[in-house]
């Protein structure tokens, strides 16, 4: 398996390898120029966001700055909106649903690193991340690697989702736990 085979199957992969720098120089790069474009010109953003993302580019909204590792293994639904400041650390997969809602500042953590002092020093792992469709993600908040969030979910500002928040609840707190079922 080649390292970025590896790294998106969760095992153990060199940060290093030439294959996965460039991917992340390229992600940068744009993220750099969609950093820098002005609110006006709608035009250059949809270009870069295109090009940015593996799928989602087409409709995602987006208040920059932005900044995620390689771009091209974030999924993203129909009109994913990005507040200011989010973060997108996608080492392995991670899939957003339609019309789900990030406030500014979310991190969204993929990237993990083994306890053994002299295995992190060359290597690194990571898991996957789920957020169903119409979630709403409070400011501040951070989503851990391997977590999964139901549709139809609010998750509280500052919150720390540390495990899998189910469909249709109101969550939140370090760690993030459920308060509260969400009834229409």
């Amino acid at each position: 398996m080649s390292e970025r085979e590896k790294m998106l199957a969760g095992e153990l992969y060199d940060p290093l390898d030439a294959e996965l720098v460039e991917g992340r120089t390229r992600a940068r790069d744009l993220c750099q120029r969609l950093n820098t474009t002005a609110e006006a010109d709608t035009g250059e953003r949809r270009r870069i966001l295109r090009d940015l993302f593996r799928r989602g580019g087409d409709t995602v909204w987006m208040q920059p700055p932005f900044y995620c590792d390689y771009g091209t293994n974030i999924d993203l639904g129909e009109r994913v909106f990005f507040n200011f400041n989010c973060v997108v650390l996608d080492v392995c997969e991670v899939r957003i649903g339609s019309f789900t809602l990030f406030g500014p500042a979310v991190q969204i953590y993929t990237a993990m690193h083994p306890m053994n002092a002299e295995l992190r020093r060359m290597q690194e792992f990571a898991k996957p991340v789920e957020i169903g469709s119409d979630v709403w993600v409070g400011g501040g908040a951070i989503i851990l690697p391997g977590v999964h969030i139901g549709s139809r979910t609010v998750i509280g500002a500052g919150s720390v989702v540390t495990r899998d928040i189910p469909e249709r609840v109101f969550a939140a707190g370090n760690p993030c736990r459920v308060i509260r079922d969400i009834t229409e």
